[in-house]
């Protein structure tokens, strides 16, 4: 279980998060959405440990990650799986070796249980035989694809989207979400996914959670936002179906 309580994070004088306090339990599907600005990706950024709320816990696998040390942070961000807004692949290596990086990093596995790893992650993803392409060489789709196929490789217990479907048009869009579905409902894990997509949220997730002036707004079902009471939840909604 994900624990956060009572999250505060400023900078300057901005105050982003606000008294946050939630729990994400395991093999939960969870969108966060919000508008531009609203806290989103430091949020979820707190919770992989890149960054230290002001104040408040955060609590993974029962673990306060703010007062763990460096090494026990390393080793719980081995069970984390994150997949970058613009999938983040280094441009001078090629797709396996942007996946093999974190396998040599996190993972006791020999060379060639590596290479087997990758091929079958990258398979997992319907980007088999890709291994040997620069990123230069792929697609917006491919390499969101290749992220997701970095991410899972080592079987993470939690994985975390930020905005995967950016960039991408409305059938790659589709073909991602249900992806990203596939390998939730393919082993016991828990999904966050930051994004301003509603096909996302309303065809992958099981709950939603909105931030607004750093604070959250609605936490429920997708099914339960077209009914709610809130004004910025109703003017987001209508928003996104005018785009």
């Amino acid at each position: 279980m994900i624990h956060l309580r009572n999250i505060n994070k400023s900078f300057s004088e901005n105050n982003v998060l606000k008294n946050i306090t939630l729990n994400i339990n395991d093999n939960e599907c969870v969108a966060i959405i919000g508008k531009s600005g609203s806290g989103k990706s430091v949020l979820l950024k707190h919770i992989i440990g890149l960054m230290k709320p002001d104040s408040g816990d955060v609590i993974i696998n029962d673990q306060n990650i703010n007062s763990i040390s460096f090494k026990e942070l390393q080793r719980l961000r081995g069970s984390i799986g994150m997949v970058f807004q613009f999938g983040a692949l280094f441009d001078s290596m090629t797709v396996e070796e942007n996946i093999r990086l974190a396998l040599d990093k996190f993972s006791n596995l020999s060379k060639d249980l590596i290479k087997e790893k990758i091929i079958n992650v990258l398979k997992s993803v319907d980007m088999e035989g890709t291994e040997n392409l620069m990123p230069s060489e792929l697609s917006g789709g491919m390499k969101k694809r290749v992220g997701i196929a970095r991410a899972i490789a080592l079987s993470p217990k939690y994985l975390l989207y930020d905005e995967p479907t950016t960039g991408l048009d409305p059938i790659m869009t589709n073909s991602i979400n249900c992806l990203i579905k596939k390998i939730h409902n393919a082993g016991n894990i828990t999904s966050i996914i930051v994004t301003h997509e509603l096909r996302t949220v309303y065809d992958v997730v099981d709950r939603v959670i909105m931030l607004n002036q750093r604070e959250i707004i609605f936490d429920d079902m997708p099914s339960k936002l077209i009914n709610s009471k809130e004004e910025i939840v109703q003017q987001f909604i209508l928003n996104k179906k005018a785009i």
